[in-house]
């Protein structure tokens, strides 16, 4: 192993280009503070919002500290580099117009979320560099960030969403304009829709529209994120989620116990602010269900991870409600292959109430990750 006395050297990603660069840094506080210093010698790296990638100052605060969210500014400037053989960093000289090297690298963690991270951007910098790195394939993380795809595999696969439109003008093309949104489709989606960003996640860019005359600054909302934009149909029922681990060794991915969200009274719905910021929400962890609801919730949390050709990990998040025959319904709302890690993200939350507590779980994403190596597709 590369790092001093044996120990594996693991660099922690974090911060980045997109909406979620916040919490994103506050999710790397919390993997970083996890892994066992015996086992483990950590290397922070920031990327700021332009795109700079940074040994950050020792002073950021990776938490949210009386509603201040943290964010990557500063630090020693670095980069991968770019032959495969040499497995690491090193720090740019702007003074020289070159780098030297820092460190040789054993895996990234890449704790960061939204485009330019969770997309399958960073993936595909990490294969060509030759690391391993924990989480999913470029495949696997630009089809789940994109809810349009995301949709259309787990169709395929015969796993069931909810009714939606993505907007797209006369020639096909992504449109963010809402008139290509005709009587027709709304008429069949109804109120209230989501209106949301395509590519983007932690809620960020997404409105809950209860009148259509709030529809085009909903859609102005929505492509300031991203320019294809997606319109949902409300789906009635509670708040499922369910994480997913790929198997130690060979086998079927395991998934957690299923934990519910509900929101205080008052609360509309489940936005950023409800998320990160307001105490706006109860978690029910395990959820109150019974034991054949917990394995259709697990049995479909599997498929979804398989169905996108999920590696390491992912959250898969349903609504259960009951349909028009009076059955169960479940509905798959999104699946997440970067969750959050932050003291409150449900994922590692559920898998502690599984039986695995987050630095083992840290441990294990790590393992996994140095176990399947640096290999395309993974």
């Amino acid at each position: 192993m590369s790092g001093q006395a044996g120990r594996v050297r693991v660099a922690v990603l974090f911060g980045g280009r997109s909406e979620e660069h916040a919490i994103s840094c506050v999710s790397a506080g919390s993997v970083m503070a996890a892994l066992d210093p015996e086992r483990y010698e950590v290397v922070p790296v920031g990327i700021a919002r332009d795109g700079r990638w940074v040994l950050p100052d020792a002073d950021l605060r990776l938490t949210i500290t009386d509603g201040a969210l943290p964010e990557v500014t500063g630090g020693t400037a670095v980069s991968l580099v770019g032959d495969p053989a040499a497995r690491g960093l090193a720090v740019l000289d702007p003074g020289q117009g070159i780098g030297r090297a820092l460190t040789e690298v054993d895996v990234v963690f890449p704790v960061l979320h939204g485009t330019f991270g969770e997309d399958g951007t960073v993936q595909g910098l990490l294969e060509m560099t030759g690391l391993p790195y924990v989480g999913s394939g470029v495949f696997a993380s630009a089809a789940s960030m994109d809810k349009e795809f995301t949709k259309k595999l787990l169709a395929a696969a015969g796993l069931p969403q909810g009714d939606h439109v993505v907007l797209r003008d006369e020639h096909g093309a992504v449109c963010a304009d809402p008139a290509v949104l005709d009587d027709a489709a709304r008429e069949r989606l109804g109120l209230p829709v989501f209106v949301k960003p395509a590519r983007a996640g932690s809620s960020i860019g997404i409105t809950k529209v209860a009148d259509w005359d709030q529809f085009p600054a909903a859609v102005a909302a929505a492509a300031a994120v991203d320019p294809k934009v997606i319109v949902e149909a409300a789906v009635p029922g509670r708040e499922i989620e369910c994480g997913v681990l790929a198997a130690r060794g060979s086998g079927l991915p395991e998934a957690s116990l299923p934990a519910e969200i509900r929101l205080r009274p008052g609360v509309d719905w489940y936005d950023f602010a409800a998320k990160y910021l307001d105490d706006a929400a109860e978690f029910d962890i395990p959820a109150d269900l019974t034991p054949e609801r917990i394995a259709a919730v697990q049995d479909a949390a599997r498929r979804a991870y398989l169905a996108l050709d999920c590696r390491g990990l992912a959250r898969v998040d349903f609504f259960l409600g009951t349909g028009p025959d009076g059955a169960d319904r479940l509905v798959i709302n999104e699946v997440n292959t970067m969750p959050g890690f932050t003291p409150i993200s449900m994922f590692a939350r559920m898998w502690g109430a599984t039986g695995v507590d987050f630095a083992e779980l840290v441990d294990r994403l790590v393992s996994g990750a140095l176990a399947d190596g640096a290999r395309p597709g993974r």
